[in-house]
C-alpha cells in the first residue's frame, strides 16, 4: 500500500457518507502483504455498525480479514465495534467473530455477555461463560457480575447465591445485583442479609433494599433501614426516597407515598430532600396508575408553576395516565397544551394516543389514526402499528389486520419479534388456528424464530383452551429441545422452529410454570401443581409472591382455606414475604365462607407484620358483615379506612347501601350514597346503584329523586331502571310525578325506548286527563318516526305491572306493544292515527276508526 499509514485512515474520513464506497477502498488497499494501519479497521468496523441498512457488509469484511496472516487484531476491533454499537449488530454475528478468534481473551468474552444480557439473551449468557472456562480464560469481577446479573433477571436467584457465595473477588456491584435480584423476586428480607454482609454499607444497595421492603407494604422494615442509614452517617438522599415512594405506589399505597411526598415539600427545612423532576413523575405516575385523576390534576398545576412540566417524559406519563382512565379528549386537548408550551412531541407521544384511541374502539378506520398522525407531523412506526394490530385482532378484523401488515410493508416498517407475538396472542387466543399457522409461515420467511415469550403465548392459549396435558409435555420438551418441543403440535410449529443454535434456543421461565400451575390450581389438580413448583425449583427458578398467590387463590377457590394458609406459611418458611395480595386472597376465602372472625385475625397479623391493610381487605370484611346482617359492625369500618389513609371506593360504599337497603332502613341507605359522592365524586354507578335498590323494594318517590338528580347531572340513564320507576310511579297513583319524569328526559334530551310512554298515557287518560294523554302519544309517535324502531333497549317493562325484566329479543318494547292483542284503548287510537295520519280528520278511514272505537269500549265494560 502506497503512501502513510494513516493515509487510508484519511481515505476511509473522506468516504464515510458512501460506507460501501468505504468498504471497497479499504479490501481494495488492504491484503496479505499490506495489512491494514492501526485504527482503519476499527474506524470502517465502528461506520458499518452505525447503519442497521449497512449491517450486511460486515460478513464481507470478517471474510477479508480472516484471509489475512495476523486477523486477531483487526478481529478484535471488528467485535469491539459491533458489540458497543448504538445500533446493536446483530448477536449471530458477533459469535461468528468470536469462533474466529483462535483464544479469545477475557475482555472479548465480557463484551459479549454484556451485549448478550442487553438483549435478555440469557440462556446465550450461560452458555457463553461455560465455553469462557471451556477455551482457559479466567474470569474477572466483571464476568461472574454479568453471569450473576443474568441468574437474577431469570429468577433463578438460588443459583445466583451459590455464584455469589463461591466468587473469588466481589465489589460493590455485585453485592448490589444479588440485593436487586433478591427484591425483585419479593424477598426483600434476603436482600437486607446481602446488605448486611457488605464490608462497608452502601448507599445504592441501601435504597435497593428500601425500595424492596415498600414493594412488599413492609413499611416498618423500611423506615428502621432508614434509621440504620442515618445512624452509620449515610444521609437518605432524593433518591431513597424516590425509591420509597415508587415503590408504594406500585403496591397501590399512593396515600402512604404521598405523605412521603408532601413532607418533601413542607417539611424539608428538617433535613429532607427537596422533591426533584423523579419525584414528581413518580407521584404523578401513582396518581394516574390508581384512577385519582383528580389529585394529579392538582399535582400537574403544582408542577407547571414550579417548572417541573417542560419535558416530553412528564407529559408523555400524564398524556398515559388519562388515556388509561378514559380521557382520550382531554389526552388529545394536552398535545395543543405541548404545542403552546414550546414542548414537542414524541413518537411516543403520539403512540399513546393511537394506543387510547384504540382500545376504545374508535381506530378501526387505518386512514382515521394516521390522518391523526399525520396533523402532528409525526409517521406512524411499530408501536404505532402493533397497537393498531392488537385493537383490529381483539375485534376478530383480520382482514384489517393483515391490510396493517401489507402497509407496514410498504411503507418500510418492519414487524419486530413483539409485533408478531401480539398477533400470535390474539389468534391463538381467538382460537383461529388456520391464520397462526398463516402467521408462522410469514415469519419463518422472514427469519424470525419463537422466543420465551411466544413459547409461553402457545402454552397460555393450551391451557385456557382446556389442553392443560399437551402445555405441560411441551414445557418439559422445551428443556431439552427448547422450541422445537412446539413442534409436537404440528402444521406450521414443525418448519418455523429450529433449535440449530443456541441463539434460538428458548427455556421455560417463571412466567412459564406460573401459567402451568394457575391452569392446574383451577382444575384442583393441586398435587400436579406442586410438583411443577419443586420442578421449578430443581431448575433454580425461584418461585415468586405471584406463584404462592396462586396456590392461596387456588385453594380458597376451592373452599380449602386451611391448605391455602399452609401456604403462606411455607412462603414465609422460604423467605418470600406475603403481600397485601397474599393476604387479601386468604381474606377473600375466608368471606366467601362468612368468617368474619378470621378476616380480623388475618388483618391484625398483617399489622403485625407492618404489611398495610388495603381497600380491597376492608372490602372483603364489610362483605363479610354485611351478608351476616351485621351492618353496625360494618359501617365503623369506613371511618377505620379513613383513620388508616385508605380511601373508600364504589365497591365499599355500594355493599353498605345494598345492606341498608335489605334491613330497610333507606335514611342510613341516604347516609351513605351522599358520603360516597363526596368522597368518589358524581360517578354514574353510584347513582344507578342506588337507583336500582330504591326500586327493588318499591321506593318509587325515592327512586325517582335519585333520577333527577343523575338527569340534572348529565348522566346517562341507559343502565338505570327507568321503566320500572315510571310503571311503578304508575301503578302507586303518582301519574303526575311520572309524567314530570318523561317531560324531563325529553327536556334533557335523553334518548329511551317510546314504549315507556304508555303506562303515563294510560294513567293520564283513566284520570281524565285526556290533553295531558293526546299531547304524549303525539310525542311517542315522534320519537318513534325519528329513531325508526332502532332504539337501545335497556329492559322489557310490561305496562301497569311493576315487572322490570330483560329484553331477550333484539326489538324494542315499541315494536313489542304494537304488535299485541290485548291492546289497551290508547294504543288502538295510535295505530289507528298512524294509519290516517295525525290531524286527518274526515278521511275514508275516520267512520272505520269509530267503529274500532266503539267495539272496543263494548269488548271492556263489564
Amino acid at each position: 500500500m502506497s503512501g502513510s499509514p494513516t493515509s487510508l485512515v484519511a481515505l476511509l474520513r473522506r468516504n464515510a457518507a458512501t460506507p460501501a464506497v468505504a468498504l471497497r477502498l479499504f479490501l481494495h488497499l488492504t491484503s496479505a502483504s499490506s495489512p491494514p494501519p492501526a485504527h482503519s479497521t476499527s474506524f470502517l468496523s465502528r461506520l458499518l455498525a452505525a447503519d442497521p441498512s449497512t449491517h450486511h457488509l460486515l460478513p464481507r469484511l470478517l471474510r477479508h480479514i480472516l484471509s489475512l496472516p495476523h486477523p486477531s487484531p483487526p478481529l478484535l476491533e471488528l467485535l469491539a465495534a459491533a458489540t458497543s454499537s448504538p445500533r446493536r449488530v446483530p448477536l449471530a454475528f458477533s459469535l461468528s467473530v468470536l469462533r474466529a478468534l483462535p483464544a479469545p481473551p477475557t475482555p472479548v468474552y465480557n463484551r459479549l455477555l454484556l451485549a448478550a444480557l442487553t438483549e435478555s439473551r440469557l440462556d446465550l449468557v450461560e452458555s457463553l461463560y461455560k465455553d469462557l472456562l471451556l477455551s482457559g480464560a479466567a474470569p474477572d469481577v466483571f464476568t461472574r457480575n454479568i453471569l450473576l446479573q443474568a441468574l437474577c433477571a431469570a429468577g433463578r436467584m438460588d443459583l445466583a447465591r451459590r455464584v455469589f457465595d463461591a466468587m473469588p473477588a466481589r465489589n460493590d456491584f455485585s453485592f448490589g445485583i444479588l440485593a436487586r435480584g433478591y427484591c425483585r423476586a419479593g424477598r426483600a428480607a434476603d436482600a437486607l442479609q446481602v446488605l448486611d454482609a457488605m464490608p462497608t454499607i452502601n448507599l445504592v444497595v441501601c435504597n435497593t433494599v428500601v425500595a424492596g421492603f415498600c414493594r412488599e407494604g413492609r413499611a416498618d422494615e423500611a423506615e428502621r433501614l432508614v434509621d440504620r442509614m442515618r445512624a452509620h452517617g449515610l444521609a437518605p438522599n432524593v433518591v431513597t426516597f424516590n425509591g420509597r415512594i415508587s415503590a408504594l405506589c406500585r403496591a397501590g399505597r399512593v396515600l402512604d407515598a404521598y405523605r412521603i411526598f408532601n413532607d418533601m415539600q413542607e417539611a424539608w427545612q428538617r433535613g429532607l430532600p427537596r422533591p426533584d423532576q423523579v419525584t414528581f413523575d413518580v407521584m404523578l405516575r401513582g396518581f394516574c396508575d390508581a384512577g385519582m385523576l383528580d389529585e394529579a390534576r392538582v399535582l400537574v398545576d403544582i408542577m407547571r408553576c414550579g417548572g417541573f412540566l417542560r419535558k416530553v417524559e412528564s407529559y408523555n406519563r400524564w398524556l398515559s395516565g388519562l388515556v388509561r382512565n378514559g380521557k382520550v379528549g382531554e389526552a388529545q386537548e394536552l398535545l395543543a397544551e405541548m404545542a403552546h408550551e414550546g414542548v414537542l412531541p414524541n413518537s411516543y407521544t403520539y403512540n399513546i394516543i393511537v394506543d387510547g384511541l384504540c382500545k376504545e374502539g374508535k381506530a378501526f378506520d387505518v386512514r382515521r389514526v394516521e390522518d391523526f398522525v399525520r396533523s402532528g407531523s409525526m409517521t406512524p412506526d411499530v408501536v404505532t402499528y402493533t397497537s393498531l394490530l392488537r385493537a383490529y385482532c381483539s375485534k376478530g378484523k383480520t382482514a384489517a389486520a393483515n391490510r396493517v401488515l401489507g402497509e407496514m410493508a410498504e411503507k418500510g416498517c418492519a414487524p419486530n419479534l413483539f409485533t408478531y407475538n401480539v398477533l400470535l396472542q390474539s389468534l391463538w387466543k381467538a382460537g383461529r388456528t388456520a391464520e397462526v399457522e398463516s402467521l408462522l409461515e410469514r415469519m419463518s420467511e422472514k427469519g424470525y424464530s419463537l422466543d420465551t415469550a411466544s413459547c409461553n403465548i402457545i402454552i397460555d392459549g393450551l391451557c385456557r383452551s382446556g389442553k392443560l396435558d399437551m402445555a405441560m409435555d411441551i414445557v418439559d420438551g422445551m428443556w431439552n429441545e427448547g422450541s422445537l418441543a412446539l413442534g409436537r403440535l404440528g402444521g406450521s410449529f414443525a418448519s418455523l422452529v429450529s433449535d440449530s443454535s443456541l441463539t434460538k434456543r428458548c427455556l421455560p421461565d417463571r412466567i412459564t410454570y406460573s401459567t402451568l400451575m394457575n391452569a392446574l390450581c383451577k382444575q384442583g389438580r393441586f398435587d400436579e401443581a406442586r410438583k411443577k413448583l419443586i420442578e421449578m425449583i430443581a431448575k433454580d427458578i425461584s418461585p415468586d409472591s405471584v406463584i404462592y398467590d396462586t396456590f392461596i387463590h387456588g385453594y380458597c377457590k376451592h373452599g380449602k382455606t386451611s391448605l391455602a394458609i399452609k401456604v403462606l406459611r411455607d412462603m414465609e418458611k422460604k423467605g418470600c414475604n406475603p403481600s397485601t395480595r397474599s393476604y387479601n386472597l386468604l381474606i377473600w376465602g375466608f368471606q366467601e365462607k362468612h368468617k368474619s372472625d378470621e378476616i380480623l385475625d388475618l388483618m391484625s397479623e398483617m399489622k403485625e407484620k407492618g404489611i398495610s391493610s388495603d381497600v380491597m381487605t376492608y372490602n372483603s370484611l364489610i362483605k363479610s358483615f354485611c351478608e351476616r346482617g351485621m351492618v353496625n359492625k360494618a359501617m365503623p369500618l369506613l371511618d377505620e379506612m379513613l383513620q388508616n389513609e385508605i380511601v373508600p371506593n364504589v365497591t365499599s360504599f355500594g355493599l353498605l347501601i345494598k345492606a341498608f337497603c335489605k334491613l330497610p332502613d333507606f335514611s342510613a341507605a341516604q347516609r351513605v350514597f351522599d358520603v360516597a359522592l363526596s368522597t368518589c365524586g358524581q360517578k354514574e354507578v353510584l347513582y344507578c346503584l342506588m337507583c336500582t335498590e330504591l326500586s327493588t323494594c318499591a321506593r318509587w318517590m325515592e327512586a325517582k329523586n335519585i333520577l333527577e338528580m343523575a338527569l340534572e347531572m348529565r348522566i346517562s340513564i341507559q343502565s338505570f331502571p327507568y321503566k320500572q320507576i315510571i310503571v311503578g310511579l304508575c301503578d302507586s297513583s303518582e301519574a303526575d310525578h311520572a309524567h314530570s319524569l318523561l317531560k324531563l328526559f325529553i327536556a334533557k334530551g335523553h334518548s329511551f325506548d317510546p314504549a315507556i310512554f304508555m303506562p303515563v298515557i294510560d294513567a293520564l287518560s283513566e284520570r281524565g286527563k285526556k290533553p295531558d294523554a293526546d299531547m304524549l302519544s303525539e310525542k311517542m309517535m315522534e320519537m318513534a318516526d325519528r329513531n325508526d324502531g332502532n332504539v337501545t333497549v335497556s329492559g322489557a317493562v310490561t305496562p301497569r305491572s311493576g315487572k322490570h325484566e330483560q329484553d331477550k329479543s333484539p326489538e324494542s318494547d315499541w315494536h313489542a306493544l304494537l304488535h299485541r292483542d290485548d291492546s289497551a284503548r290508547t294504543i288502538m287510537k295510535i295505530t289507528n292515527r298512524v294509519r290516517t295520519g295525525w290531524g286527518q280528520r274526515g278521511n275514508v278511514y275516520g267512520h272505520k276508526r269509530k267503529q274500532d272505537d266503539d267495539i272496543y269500549v263494548l269488548e271492556n265494560t263489564g
